[in-house]
């Protein structure tokens, strides 16, 4: 038997409260949707061979390890600021598809990144390759791993899709243009790391088209499509813009200054791999040691940072977030929806850009 699950108190009210209880009923749902399907290809594929449910075993252990769940939260957030009821069936899935995308750009990021941790274990390739050289096995143990990366990244976005259709197809559009954005996103990202040419605007583009589009607009866009409404979209895309790449500006600066025990990856792997990001274009401009420093195999990692925070970047990428934040949050003053619905976006804006749980 299930029990109805309403935004409102039990006085008929939106409350901060009540609004806070139904998201996170929705995000738990979403849970047991993620480990259910993934149970259940994992018992279809070991009666197969014990060897075949490997690539959905990566995908599980990807998404059992945890991570922020921002798109699923976003995608029921701007489901129920546009009115949607929460019992319905298609919010659920919808928002499971959205992180299983997220796992798959995860599992191929990390491989071209050449990425030895996520969220602090052994990312996918690095755990088979390891692996393979244990087992003494035939070929080349990178490949090897790096193989079933690409594999268990492509199961995920086939499984997505999965999950998607269980939607109306009312989302198929914006669906369709939320994975184009991301994989051209990503092109752009390795192309430009490649070239290694200071563009502070394409930094930006790509900072939002892999990363703050696909994490906050574009899932309150599928939100607020799964509810019927169209007259969020013009604020949905002025906060997600905005908030998007001030979360995005903010891995920027996690990646330069974090602590690997915090943020689960290891430090500096954006300068490693010559990232252009905005913090490291900036950068650039200001003082051409960084570049000669950047590009210098084994460089000194302290010695970069120091050099960064000299420039005073970090400095005006705070500043550049919080300019961020205010208008994101300014973005939903008009939109109609409920100023509940308001206070909870206008706080995770401040979660997502600080990182404030």
């Amino acid at each position: 038997m299930t029990t109805e699950v309403t935004a409102r108190s039990d006085n008929g009210v939106l409350t901060a409260d009540s609004a806070r209880r139904t998201t996170r009923h929705l995000l738990e749902r979403v849970e047991h949707r993620l480990r259910d399907f993934l149970t259940a290809e994992n018992e279809i594929w070991t009666a197969v061979d014990k060897r075949a449910p490997v690539p959905v075993g990566a995908v599980a252990d990807l998404i059992d390890s945890g991570g922020k769940r921002l798109r699923p939260a976003f995608c029921v957030m701007g489901y129920l600021a546009a009115g949607g009821a929460p019992d319905a069936p298609g919010v659920v899935p919808a928002a499971a598809a959205l992180e299983m995308l997220h796992a798959c750009a995860l599992i191929h990021d990390d491989v071209m990144d050449a990425a030895g941790q996520r969220r602090g274990a052994p990312t996918v390739h690095m755990k088979h390759s390891a692996e393979h050289r244990e087992r003494g096995w035939q070929g080349e143990a990178r490949r090897f791993g790096e193989s079933v990366a690409i594999l268990a990244g492509d199961l995920a976005l086939i499984y997505s899709d999965r999950l998607m259709a269980e939607a109306p197809p009312a989302l198929v559009p914006v669906w369709s243009e939320l994975r184009a954005e991301l994989i051209i996103g990503q092109y752009m990202d390795v192309a430009s790391a490649a070239e290694f040419s200071v563009d502070p605007e394409l930094s930006r583009w790509i900072a939002l088209a892999k990363s703050g589009r696909y994490t906050i607009h574009r899932p309150l866009v599928v939100g607020a499509t799964l509810a019927g409404a169209t007259g969020l979209a013009a604020a949905f895309e002025e906060y997600g813009g905005a908030v998007g790449e001030a979360f995005q500006l903010r891995d920027d600066l996690l990646g330069a200054f974090g602590d690997p025990t915090e943020t689960g990856k290891p430090a500096g792997l954006d300068f490693s791999q010559h990232k252009m990001t905005l913090l490291l274009g900036w950068a650039m401009q200001r003082d051409e040691r960084v570049r000669d420093l950047v590009t210098t195999p084994g460089h000194d990692a302290d010695e970069l940072r120091d050099l960064l925070v000299a420039t005073g970047v970090p400095d005006d990428v705070e500043k550049h977030i919080d300019e961020l934040v205010q208008r994101g949050r300014a973005a939903l003053d008009a939109a109609p929806m409920d100023q509940v619905w308001r206070d909870e976006l206008g706080a995770m804006a401040l979660r997502v850009a600080y990182r404030k749980t």
